[in-house]
């Protein structure tokens, strides 16, 4: 049977490992800088862990795992004389764990069942897989990587601050300069709802508004219609449409617009508040963007919302995230703790850095210098360099058949290595080593002291 890979899901070879690699090393980095701790959690949660968090449309792209041994023991067959079994009765009985759909919810589990042992608030990072059962294509696979940034414990509005900065931290050290950071806020959501006479409905109103770049105005106002809402409601929503320009005036017309809903007005409040804190840190030519269309994550955010795209290319979202209130609720806790958190798609940064050739030079970079001896007096003399090159900190390997020095120098084209060392019987009597450049072709003699300063320095 000729081997295939399940749709939706990738193999990564050595040089696309190392870019990747590249990814989670400047995530990581700046996750530290700012304060954050490593967790991880299991790959496979119980379904009552999962179920209920996404909204119907997540819970329709979990993973479900198949319960261990006879798992059909006892379910009814279907016959003509029996109705068909449906599936949201049979799931019960067939599975109890599923495959986590984001690093949100488990931590959320993680924190109610650990809360004795946290110092609040608790901050960690946290960059593992996640599985969501969707349709694949571009920019979007059924098996990705998040790497997620939460805090929880605080009410504190500097928490958004720092997600802002992190961004911008992350984004310009993986050297993705042209992007966007669009913020908004839920309570600004929840109150233009109220204010055109539809409270309670804003997560409807979001679906439909989400889909604005994609649709149109015009498909927008006919899904909203389909919906039930009345056309009054969608005459008084047409401001949302026009609203733009600089944040400062964005925020003066969403003052005026809203005036009426107290919610809107504290999100309104809430994001000045936090732009104000990033001003304060004296962010350097800030790359964010109210956006009052944004919705994501309605399921469970409740205060602020983001979300990062690169500009210039045709792939979705890179980054996400938000203030959710009530998420450790659902677990039965009855303390109120309320968290942030942003996530990056390290599988779409690296699509977006493919696309725009973002990559270093040497982010694939693997094996710095290639041992090449002749013979086995050659090797001899190689293995101590060896030795001495790795603990200079330096990529080095030798190649372990004594072949043609062809093959050898096939070898190190194949594999992108920058140096080689070749020692023959010449090598091994004058201590010489004739150290060639396989991007110039240039050689030169050079000592092992010699051979291990230069590497060191370059």
């Amino acid at each position: 049977m000729k081997p295939s890979l399940v749709k939706g899901t990738r193999d990564f070879g050595p040089e696309q490992m190392s870019k990747r690699l590249f990814i989670f090393d400047t995530i990581r980095a700046t996750f530290k800088r700012f304060g954050f701790l490593p967790l991880e959690t299991p790959a496979m949660e119980n379904l009552s862990t999962l179920t209920g968090k996404y909204g119907d449309e997540g819970d329709q792209l979990l993973f479900k795992i198949l319960n261990s041994g006879d798992f059909a023991a006892g379910l009814t067959a279907d016959g003509a004389d029996q109705p068909p079994l449906h599936s949201k009765a049979l799931l019960p009985r067939i599975a109890e764990k599923g495959l986590r759909y984001d690093l949100t919810v488990p931590f959320a589990r993680y924190v109610v069942m650990n809360r004795h042992a946290l110092a609040l608030p608790f901050k960690r990072y946290q960059m593992q897989p996640v599985w969501r059962a969707d349709r694949p294509q571009k920019g979007r696979y059924r098996e990705f990587y998040q790497c997620d940034a939460d805090v929880v414990g605080t009410d504190s509005l500097l928490c958004e601050a720092e997600i802002v900065l992190m961004v911008h931290e992350v984004m310009r050290n993986l050297g993705i300069e042209q992007f966007a950071l669009k913020v908004n806020n839920r309570k600004i959501l929840t109150g233009i709802a109220e204010m055109i006479g539809m409270p309670g409905q804003e997560g409807a109103l979001a679906v439909a508004i989400d889909k604005l770049d994609k649709i149109g105005q015009d498909k927008v106002l006919d899904e909203l219609r389909g919906r039930g809402f009345s056309e009054e409601s969608l005459t008084a929503l047409m401001p949302i449409f026009s609203v733009e320009g600089s944040t400062d005036s964005v925020l003066a017309r969403l003052k005026e617009w809203l005036a009426s809903s107290e919610t809107a007005q504290r999100g309104i409040a809430e994001l000045q508040e936090t732009l104000q804190l990033v001003s304060q840190y004296g962010l350097d030519q800030p790359k964010t963007e109210l956006d009052v269309t944004l919705a994501r994550g309605l399921s469970y955010y409740t205060g602020a919302i983001f979300e990062v795209k690169a500009l210039g290319v045709s792939i979705g979202s890179i980054s996400g995230g938000g203030r959710y209130d009530n998420l450790t609720s659902a677990f039965g806790t009855s303390e109120r703790l309320s968290g942030v958190g942003i996530s990056f798609g390290v599988d779409r940064i690296y699509d977006v850095m493919e696309e725009l050739s973002l990559f270093p030079a040497d982010a694939g970079q693997g094996t710095a210098v290639l041992l090449v001896p002749f013979d086995a007096d050659g090797r001899a003399v190689a293995l101590p360099l060896l030795n001495q090159l790795r603990q200079a900190d330096t990529s080095a390997e030798m190649y372990p058949d004594l072949a043609k020095v062809k093959k050898m120098l096939d070898y190190a084209n194949a594999k992108r290595i920058p140096l080689v060392v070749l020692i023959g019987s010449e090598e091994v009597q004058t201590g010489q080593l004739t150290v060639k450049n396989m991007l110039t072709g240039v050689q030169e003699k050079l000592t092992a002291d010699e051979l291990i300063a230069f590497v060191t320095r370059s």
